[in-house]
């Protein structure tokens, strides 16, 4: 009745996308021409022409000025789907997904690029369509205390949006580089901090058995790379080589990667066949 979804959970909104054959609805507070796109390449061509796409999210102008939220994808979904109908809420903070009333998910993540692929989310999926009913009508009730947008004020906030982004951009030119060293210097702190709870290879060692226990049928070496790297961009820099006697030998934090694997294989905790790596 229930499964519980992590980083993975977009490929369960990918099935519930593509299977909605009446009615989808999506509550998402900020939506990026990622998760659109994400939405609009798994509907199927009969629902973009007969089914109802209700959508709850947030174009509040703060969020419009952070950009965390634009009209310009609605107006990309509304081009495809003939039957779409708006809501805008502001604090809307949930983040739900049902199909046709049958199975909804109920997550953290927003439908964003990070949402979707790169953050830390968490939810659930229920699949019992008594309960999928009761969320649907509890989250449609939202909508109602929302305001519903036509296809004008999509286009009168997406002239405004262009407008506060050449702004931005104006005094983000002005200002970027103060802020970018001050970006640095607090990136720096947080890294001290956390390699004061242990070496770089003793944080590379818990990810890689994370990402070991996430995919049991084992990883290369350049696999766990790109998962260690998506996780910790912080300690990955590939502009630093691991310098011996004048040579490069390779990025530094992939060193400390391999530091890990042999630590961990020598523990017995990991072992490599044919290349691959699993848990033990």
């Amino acid at each position: 009745m229930i499964a519980q979804l992590q980083r993975t959970w977009r490929e369960n909104l990918q099935h519930l996308v593509c299977n909605a054959k009446q009615t989808l609805f999506i509550s998402s507070p900020f939506v990026t021409q990622n998760g659109v796109d994400f939405v609009k390449s798994n509907l199927k061509k009969q629902f973009k022409n007969e089914g109802e796409l209700i959508f709850l999210t947030n174009l509040s102008p703060s969020n419009i000025l952070q950009g965390s939220n634009s009209p310009d994808p609605f107006i990309s979904l509304k081009s495809e789907v003939n039957n779409l109908k708006l809501w805008h809420l502001p604090k809307l903070h949930a983040k739900v997904y049902i199909s046709d009333k049958n199975k909804s998910i109920v997550t953290s993540g927003n439908l964003t690029n990070g949402g979707l692929y790169s953050n830390f989310e968490y939810g659930i999926q229920i699949n019992d369509s008594a309960e999928s009913a009761k969320i649907y009508d509890d989250i449609n009730n939202y909508c109602q205390l929302g305001s519903k947008l036509d296809f004008n004020t999509l286009q009168s906030l997406s002239e405004i949006a262009k407008g506060i982004a050449k702004k931005r951009e104006k005094v983000q030119s002005e200002v970027s580089k103060e802020i970018n060293e001050l970006l640095f210097s607090a990136q720096d702190e947080l890294v001290k901090d956390r390699l004061q709870k242990g070496a770089t290879h003793n944080v590379f060692a818990k990810t890689i058995l994370y990402v070991l226990y996430k995919y049991p049928q084992g990883l290369s070496t350049e696999d766990i790379h790109l998962e260690v790297k998506e996780i910790h961009p912080d300690l990955c820099d590939n502009s630093v080589d691991r310098i011996i006697e004048g040579k490069s030998f390779g990025k530094k934090w992939k060193h400390a990667v391999r530091t890990a694997q042999q630590h961990l294989k020598k523990n017995s905790q990991i072992v490599l066949n044919e290349g691959i790596w699993r848990v033990k």
